[in-house]
């Protein structure tokens, strides 16, 4: 056991294969293999990357940014160069996973183009249906986080950290450019968080 657990990689395919074998055995259950049961793997995919994505976004913003000015300069290169770059790979694709599911598991819910018309599209009787109203509002707000990260964020990461050739002017703007934006979805992502999951429980 300690083997497998002093190797990341070993232990994320332990726990892999262990989930597959749930996510299989719940295709026994009442609905089978059915539409509701993909919606669920989707669901839990959808879950997943996004708590890497977000669980990232806070890494960053809670404890990377805020604890760098601290750090000896002579020690500052090990983030740069080794640790943010790591971390930047997997906060860029878990915010296109996480983006990708929601989008696959909300045309297969058959909501899509309500939620993104937040509940304007249908014509209900009282004009607009508030659940997709709640979960259009989260989608739209993950879609500019997403946009943020593959738009702003991660180029602007390029230049700051060196992988983009760049002088110290640039680097520093970019820095900057980076920060900036990481907080703002740093502030959407509670409103985020608390549509999608408020939804779940009161809509969904």
């Amino acid at each position: 056991m300690v083997g497998l657990l002093s190797n990341f990689r070993n232990t994320f395919i332990a726990s892999s294969i262990l989930a597959l074998v749930i996510v299989f055995g719940f295709g026994h259950g009442p609905h089978g293999f059915d539409g509701a049961y993909f919606q669920a793997v989707f669901r839990w995919l959808h879950v997943f990357f996004g708590i890497l994505w977000i669980g990232l976004l806070y890494y960053f913003n809670f404890v990377q940014i805020r604890v760098m000015p601290q750090i000896p300069a002579e020690l500052k290169p090990a983030v740069s160069k080794y640790i943010a770059p790591e971390a930047l790979f997997w906060f860029r694709w878990s915010a296109l996973a996480t983006w990708v599911m929601g989008v696959v598991l909300a045309v297969n819910r058959g909501y899509f183009a309500e939620a993104m018309t937040l509940g304007m599209w249908g014509g209900y009787e009282r004009g607009v249906d508030m659940g997709f109203t709640f979960i259009g509002l989260g989608m739209w707000l993950a879609t500019i986080m997403f946009i943020n990260v593959w738009g702003v964020i991660w180029p602007n990461q390029k230049r700051a950290l060196g992988i983009v050739e760049a002088d110290a002017d640039t680097k520093a703007k970019a820095a900057k450019m980076a920060m900036l934006f990481s907080r703002i979805n740093t502030l959407l992502s509670l409103p985020m968080l608390a549509t999608m999951a408020m939804y779940q429980t009161l809509f969904g």
